[in-house]
């Protein structure tokens, strides 16, 4: 063979010797991977949730009739309490007349077996021109009603009633106040 045809092979055989023996490294290396446990140190795991929700968004139905619309920033399901940690709650409630009720809170819990809701800090609900605002409120699906035994204020306009517990019936339009209940109220402002 001639100096010439030699050189003609020297180039491509490198190049395959290079790419066999860059073949054997990436195996042996990938094998060393997939064969050695992969050790992950310092998770901490909450035990209790069993999910946690960047948004959530849930439509509550009876008999094919929407009862509520939930929206909420996060929630966190605790799977051993049955429920749902909810921050930065968006409520709308309907009644059977189709009138809509706007709850908003910053905390809130949903039972995930009942649906019942329970709502804390800054509560805060609307209804045709009226603002309610409690510390806490709490809902029942069954009876469909919005209640709280802590002091609740009801404010339209100028006109205002507070008491020590309040009842709402959403499917009858209904406020039921008890306890020390306390009014002003404006000539032009008609209360529930």
């Amino acid at each position: 063979m001639t100096p010439t045809g030699k050189k003609k092979w020297i180039l491509p055989l490198s190049g395959l010797v290079v790419l066999v023996l860059a073949g054997l490294i990436g195996y042996t290396f990938v094998n060393h991977l997939m064969t050695d446990p992969i050790t992950v140190e310092d998770i901490n795991i909450d035990q209790t949730a069993a999910l946690k929700l960047a948004v959530l968004d849930q439509v509550s139905k009876k008999n094919g009739v929407t009862e509520w619309e939930l929206k909420a920033a996060s929630a966190t399901l605790v799977k051993s309490q049955n429920q749902a940690v909810l921050e930065d709650v968006k409520v709308v409630f309907h009644t059977k007349d189709g009138t809509l009720v706007h709850l908003a809170s910053d905390r809130g819990t949903l039972d995930t077996q009942t649906h019942n809701l329970t709502f804390s800090n800054n509560v805060i609900v609307r209804y045709q021109g009226y603002t309610l605002t409690s510390d806490k409120l709490q809902y029942d699906k069954k009876p469909h009603i919005i209640h709280t035994d802590l002091r609740t204020r009801l404010e339209k306009g100028q006109s205002v009633i507070e008491a020590d517990s309040m009842v709402t019936q959403l499917n009858s339009n209904r406020v039921i106040f008890k306890g020390n209940v306390k009014g002003n109220f404006s000539e032009n402002v008609d209360m529930p």
